[in-house]
């Protein structure tokens, strides 16, 4: 009874969410329906385990998820987005569409702006150049997730997503882990999507098929409930919050607009190679700051400090264009709070789940894979960052449940938890494109498609180019350790 109820708690929670509920409602009833089938205590698990799971997530990560969306809502409002958009669309102009829009979408967002800002920026810029070259539209959205939804969330070493700093407190890594295999991947990922976007281009132009009639959805896709819903549980940004705030009326320069996502690069770095390293942090070994070591919290205090240091200089360089700059940081503050409260209900499912005796066989049955801990890593990565339709969520979960044994395995076998962080972070970053992910469905409402017309492309840009990335870290991991 006890892995049917875990079962059964699984389709609960996909099910229901499929169909718009919320999740902050799904996840402690699917958990509470897992532990029912188990015969465990209810409320004990409901206020003990899960809030205890979700809190820790919270208290863990919510800096993160503030300062990145203040720092996205600021670069939108400033038109600093908007400013480097349109840098890409002159210089590259339609003959080059695909990788003016793919390179535009990965700058910003490896410079910390929110996925969800970038889809309602460069959304409009995509459709503009795509006109521009007659290219269908239904291939916007595979162009626009390649450049912001794969190598710059899951495989750029140093990218202050939050994906990339959920495994930091397990494993004791940083930002930069396995930088040398974290660009190979994105070579491959970037590589592969933009080849499978020049064929789909080529064979669209040879069936003269052109950009076609698209509906004006971009305003009215972040008020859509349903879309705000999924959204939440897949990014760091409420779509809801998009409107609010207030925008510029004169737009930046590109050395100003690109300043700030270059602050938040370099400062990440050094502080990860150079400060931390080298301050006295003895004191966190003390009961009143939790026992730890530097290992545990230095990712994220490298990431903490990096997107405050970038927020300064954007404010400072923009201030004048930030006619509202109250109502734009609470903008980027509220749009913080139901991503992160929504994620950490999931890990909370996940901490029930864990917690139930019949989840040491599933345990026992993922680490039995074939192919060694790396392999049995991505494997479960992947299945419950499919099943949650979040890659935060299901990395978490995955690491809650199965962090310490992995590591374990790591120290008795040698191999360096910078290869697991990375390992982790791009097996989140595949199965999680399927149909239901909340950054799916508000790319292609924002995109004015459909998931008939475009989710396959989605697929070779985002799954298969991830996949591709996994496969060729965790062989040349294998053979060669991380670098």
């Amino acid at each position: 009874m006890g892995l049917l109820g875990i079962f059964l708690g699984l389709m609960v929670l996909i099910g229901l969410s499929f169909r718009g509920w919320s999740v902050l409602v799904l996840a402690p009833l699917a958990a509470l329906v897992a532990a029912l089938a188990s015969g465990e205590p209810l409320l004990a698990h409901w206020t003990q385990t899960f809030m205890g799971a979700a809190a820790g997530f919270v208290a863990q990560f919510f800096p993160l998820f503030l300062l990145g969306a203040v720092f996205g809502k600021l670069m939108d409002d400033s038109g600093s987005v908007g400013t480097i958009a349109q840098f890409m669309t002159e210089k590259m102009g339609a003959k080059r569409a695909m990788l003016a829009v793919v390179l535009a979408g990965a700058i910003v967002t490896y410079g910390g702006v929110s996925l969800f800002v970038a889809f309602f920026v460069i959304v409009p810029m995509a459709q503009g150049l795509f006109r521009a070259a007659n290219i269908p539209n239904r291939l916007a959205p595979a162009a626009v997730a390649l450049g912001t939804s794969t190598f710059t969330m899951s495989a750029m070493p140093g990218t202050p997503a939050v994906q990339n700093a959920i495994p930091m407190p397990f494993f004791g890594t940083t930002p930069f882990a396995a930088p040398g295999l974290g660009i190979i991947a994105s070579v491959i990922m970037l590589a592969f999507g933009l080849w499978w976007l020049a064929r789909a281009e080529r064979a669209a132009r040879l069936a003269g098929e052109g950009f076609g009639d698209v509906a004006g959805v971009v305003e009215t896709a972040a008020e859509d409930p349903v879309i705000r819903e999924r959204a939440t549980t897949s990014g760091a940004f409420d779509p809801a919050e998009i409107k609010h705030g207030g925008s510029s009326q004169q737009s930046p320069g590109l050395l100003v607009a690109a300043l700030p996502l270059a602050v938040v690069v370099l400062v990440n770095l050094v502080m990860s190679m150079v400060v931390l390293p080298r301050i006295d942090t003895s004191f966190l070994a003390e009961p009143q700051w939790g026992g730890i070591s530097l290992a545990s919290v230095s990712g994220i205090w490298s990431v903490i400090v990096a997107l405050i240091a970038a927020i300064l200089v954007l404010v400072a360089l923009n201030r004048q264009r930030l006619p509202e700059l109250r109502a734009t940081v609470d903008a980027g503050a509220n749009a913080s709070v139901l991503p992160i409260v929504s994620v950490a209900s999931l890990v909370g499912f996940g901490a029930v789940v864990a917690a139930l005796p019949a989840f040491a066989t599933v345990a026992e049955w993922v680490l039995s894979i074939e192919g060694g801990p790396l392999v049995s890593l991505a494997v479960s990565t992947n299945i419950l960052a499919a099943l949650t339709g979040s890659a935060s969520g299901g990395m978490t979960i995955a690491l809650e449940a199965l962090g310490p044994i992995y590591l374990q395995i790591a120290a008795e076998q040698g191999i360096d938890p910078a290869l697991l962080h990375r390992v982790a972070v791009i097996g989140a970053g595949t199965l999680d494109s399927l149909p239901h992910n909340g950054a799916v469905i508000t790319l292609l409402a924002v995109c004015g498609s459909t998931h008939r017309k475009s989710y396959f492309d989605i697929v070779m840009c985002c799954v298969v180019s991830a996949m591709l990335g996994l496969v060729a870290v965790i062989v040349l991991g294998g053979m060669f350790g991380s670098f």
